[in-house]
C-alpha cells in the first residue's frame, strides 16, 4: 500500500492540488501525516502549526518543525506571501474567529487549500428533517454536545464567505466520502451542495497586489 493511502480521504486529494517543491504552511496539522508526506513523497518545504500537545509531539517525533499557536490569534509571525501553499483542512468549522482566520491564510499564501464537511449534503438535511436531531455520520462524527464543529457552512455558503472576505475561489472538488467502498473517494459534479459530503476548495486573494483586510 502506497504512503498516500495511508492519509484520510480528503487529505488525500489536498496532497495532490499542493504543488511539488512548493513552501507549505499546514494551520492544524494534527499529528502531521499531511506534511510528513508533502515532505517525503512531492520533496515541498513544510511547517505546521497545531494546539494540541499529543499531535505536536507525534509530528515532532517525525522531524517536523511544527510550533503551538492559537490560529484565532493570527499569523503575525510569518510575513506577507511567505508560502506558497497554506493549508487548512477540516479546521475552519472549528475556530473561533473563521473570517479572519482566512485573511490571514491569504495573507501569508499565495494560494490556500480548505477542506471542511459540508452541512448542505441531503443526508445532513434529512437526518434532522426527519428524526429531529442533530446529525452524526462518519463525515460529521460527533454528538452535538461534543463536537468541536462551532461553525456550519455549505458550499454554497463558503463561496459566499471567501468573496467577501478578500479571496478568490481557484478550483473547488466536492467529494463523497460515505457509502463508497472504493479506496478513493468520489468526485461530484452534479448538485455538489446536495451530494456532496465534504469539499476541498483552492483559494487565493481576488487581488495578487492586494492584501486581505485584517
Amino acid at each position: 500500500m502506497s504512503a498516500a493511502a495511508y492519509l484520510r480521504a480528503d487529505l488525500r486529494l489536498v496532497a495532490e492540488v499542493v504543488p511539488e517543491g512548493s513552501r507549505v504552511l499546514d494551520l492544524g496539522c494534527g499529528d502531521g501525516s499531511l506534511i510528513a508526506h508533502l515532505r517525503d513523497v512531492r520533496g515541498c518545504a513544510v511547517r505546521g502549526i497545531e494546539l494540541d500537545h499529543t499531535d505536536i509531539a507525534a509530528a515532532l517525533a517525525q522531524g517536523l518543525s511544527v510550533v503551538e499557536a492559537d490560529l484565532d490569534d493570527g499569523l503575525f509571525a510569518y510575513p506577507d506571501a511567505s508560502f506558497d501553499v497554506v493549508i487548512l483542512s477540516q479546521t475552519l468549522q472549528v475556530v473561533r474567529r473563521p473570517a479572519f482566520v482566512l485573511r490571514e491564510m491569504l495573507r501569508v499564501g499565495r494560494r490556500g487549500v480548505v477542506s471542511f464537511p459540508n452541512f448542505g449534503h441531503w443526508r445532513v438535511r434529512g437526518y434532522l428533517a426527519l428524526k429531529g436531531r442533530m446529525p452524526v455520520s462518519s463525515s460529521i462524527p460527533y454528538t452535538w454536545y461534543d463536537t468541536p464543529n462551532i461553525h456550519h457552512t455549505t458550499i454554497h455558503d463558503f463561496r459566499d464567505f471567501v468573496a467577501s472576505n478578500g479571496g478568490q475561489i481557484e478550483r473547488e472538488i466536492a467529494l463523497l466520502t460515505e457509502g463508497w467502498r472504493r479506496a478513493e473517494v468520489r468526485t461530484v459534479s452534479v448538485w455538489p451542495n446536495l451530494l456532496a459530503d465534504t469539499a476541498v476548495a483552492v483559494v487565493r486573494p481576488a487581488s495578487p497586489h492586494a492584501t486581505p483586510r485584517a
